[in-house]
C-alpha cells in the first residue's frame, strides 16, 4: 500500500493510521497512542522520506551521549528528636521527628505531606513545605 500524503493524514481513521504506521515502522503503533500523535509522527516520517530526513551531521550529534548529570542532593536525613518549624499565616507550626514518623499538634503522622496539606488546605510536598529541599515553601 502506498503511504498517504500529508494532506490525507487528517482524513484517516485509527485503522488506516495503524496501517500506515506498520508500513513505515514494520510494527503496530503503541496501543494507547492518540490519533493526533500518530498523525504527527507519520507526518514527520513522510516528510523525511520525501526530503531525505535529517542531515547526517545532526544525526551524528544526536547519537552522542548527552551531558552527564550530577545526582540531585537528597533531602537531609531526619533523625528522631529533630524538630521542623514553619510559619504559615502568622502561626508557627512545630513538627517533631520520631521513629514512627512525625508529631504535630499531638498527633502522629507518617507523612510530612499530610501535615503540610492539613496546615495549608492545599496539596504540598511536605519536604518542600518545611524547607528540606530546593524551592522550599515560600
Amino acid at each position: 500500500m502506498p503511504l498517504p500524503t500529508l494532506n490525507d493524514l487528517d482524513d484517516l481513521d485509527r485503522d488506516a493510521l495503524s496501517v500506515a504506521w506498520r508500513e513505515i515502522h514494520d510494527k503496530a503503533p503503541p496501543p494507547r497512542m492518540s490519533q493526533v500523535f500518530m498523525r504527527r509522527v507519520l507526518a514527520f516520517e513522510i516528510q523525511a522520506q520525501m526530503y531525505g530526513g535529517l542531515p547526517k551531521s545532526l544525526l551524528k550529534e544526536l547519537a552522542k551521549p548527552g551531558p552527564s548529570r550530577t545526582p540531585s542532593k537528597a533531602a537531609p536525613a531526619l533523625k528522631p528528636g529533630g524538630r521542623l518549624l514553619r510559619e504559615w499565616n502568622g502561626v508557627t507550626h512545630v513538627v517533631g521527628v520520631t521513629e514512627d514518623g512525625f508529631v504535630w499538634n499531638g498527633e502522629t503522622y507518617r507523612s510530612l505531606s499530610v501535615i503540610a496539606r492539613t496546615i495549608t488546605g492545599a496539596h504540598w510536598s511536605g519536604p518542600r513545605f518545611f524547607g528540606l529541599n530546593k524551592g522550599a515553601g515560600k
